[in-house]
């Protein structure tokens, strides 16, 4: 089930010294358990009411709006200029004290400045550039619909409903709603409406070795998480928000998770071209081929080598000429020849140390961004630095992996 509840990584609670109260143990902004929590215990229950939903929105002041504007608003929009709304109500909102709470900026790459989108890793990079026209769309978008609340603000709305605040509600929205199944509205575009922001329940961080299940319960009408292993008394409570990468962490979320068993490094498969065309005058067809069966997705680097669908893929680009016929083979993860293997694992090894080389030029330019950088950049900075000093060393244990084999 997908946990969109996510925010920034927050401190880890500290060793209790003699004689401190258990209570007062630091979980950061997280959650701690006043009692033990048995395997199978609900950890948080909130009520439908509690949850801020399409529902919400369309009960609201705007939801009039809503209503009269066609095209009809897509159910994310929807609740991003809600969100703008409350937060310019201030005092008059009845939803100010989760607002308050919510971060007043985010470390997603939404936020980076092209400088610091340069230091990304090239698949992750490519994904914050959508990310950020994804903002920049629905900010120009949503100007005519915005424009018709002017009735409702004594302000002008184009100091309300600024690029910067989409940006704020589109990162709140993305990085911290629940999954909820709703019936589709008619007043709203047919884009799925299944965001929910959920008080209370997203203060709890995110651990990617926590097991809970999460959902909406049909018959308590509360969204549940339930722990499946249970936690001591007196520990900070976590969830998990998926079996994330590193890199669909920072780009969802904002954050780095240490030790995730997920890590793995992305290859772009420009590189392929890069560094593999040469004189194969098959290569685009092969390319073609890989393509068409999707085995350009995810080609990685893990804590332990190269993934097996690079390796598959290196293989094929591999094969000499009188090696096409073998082609299934090798997608079926059957070896061909010798030299074939030894070729293929000799890709790997370019591709892996380009990527080391990389990723110490990328932490060189960041540290010399760091001098004299504000709050906020530093804070940017620290979520990539943590990406990249992950990244370097898993590199630096798949080139261990691939300098023993054949060796």
């Amino acid at each position: 089930m997908r946990n969109r509840t996510g925010r920034r990584a927050r401190r880890k609670r500290r060793r209790l010294k003699s004689g401190q109260d258990p209570t007062r143990a630091d979980t950061g902004r997280g959650l701690m358990t006043m009692k033990p929590v048995q395997a199978g215990d609900v950890l948080i229950s909130l009520p439908e009411t509690c949850l801020l939903t399409t529902t919400t929105v369309l009960s609201s002041s705007i939801g009039e709006y809503i209503r009269r504007w066609k095209p009809p608003l897509s159910p994310l929009l929807a609740i991003c200029v809600f969100l703008i709304s409350e937060r310019h109500l201030g005092s008059q909102s009845r939803w100010k004290p989760y607002i308050d709470v919510l971060p007043k900026s985010y470390t997603c790459p939404a936020y980076f400045s092209d400088s610091v989108v340069s230091l990304l890793p090239g698949v992750l990079r490519k994904k914050a550039l959508n990310q950020r026209d994804a903002v920049l769309e629905m900010h120009c978008s949503s100007r005519g619909f915005t424009h018709t609340l002017q009735p409702l603000f004594a302000q002008p709305v184009e100091d309300i409903f600024t690029c910067d605040a989409i940006r704020w509600a589109w990162c709140t929205v993305n990085s911290r709603t629940v999954y909820v199944q709703r019936c589709q509205s008619p007043f709203l575009s047919g884009d799925p409406d299944v965001y929910a922001m959920a008080p209370y329940l997203d203060l709890l961080n995110h651990s990617p070795v926590v097991q809970v299940e999460a959902g909406f319960n049909q018959a308590t009408s509360c969204y549940e998480i339930r722990s499946t292993l249970g936690c001591k008394r007196f520990t900070q409570a976590f969830i998990c928000y998926g079996a994330h990468d590193s890199q669909r962490l920072l780009l969802e979320y904002g954050f780095v998770a240490p030790n995730n068993p997920h890590r793995v490094v992305y290859v772009d498969p420009d590189l392929l071209q890069k560094f593999i065309t040469g004189t194969d005058k098959q290569f685009s067809h092969k390319l073609l081929y890989l393509k068409d069966h999707h085995f350009l997705e995810n080609l990685t680097f893990g804590v332990e080598g190269p993934s097996w669908k690079l390796m598959t893929t290196l293989r094929l680009l591999s094969l000499g000429p009188e090696q096409y016929a073998s082609w299934k083979t090798v997608l079926l993860g059957a070896a061909v020849s010798q030299d074939c293997e030894e070729r293929s694992v000799h890709l790997a090894r370019i591709l892996c140390q380009h990527l080391m080389e990389e990723n110490a030029d990328a932490l060189e330019r960041l540290s010399l961004m760091k001098v004299d950088a504000d709050l906020s950049l530093t804070e940017q900075l620290s979520v990539v630095e943590s990406l990249r000093r992950e990244e370097q060393k898993i590199l630096g244990y798949s080139f261990e992996v691939l300098r023993d084999i054949h060796s």
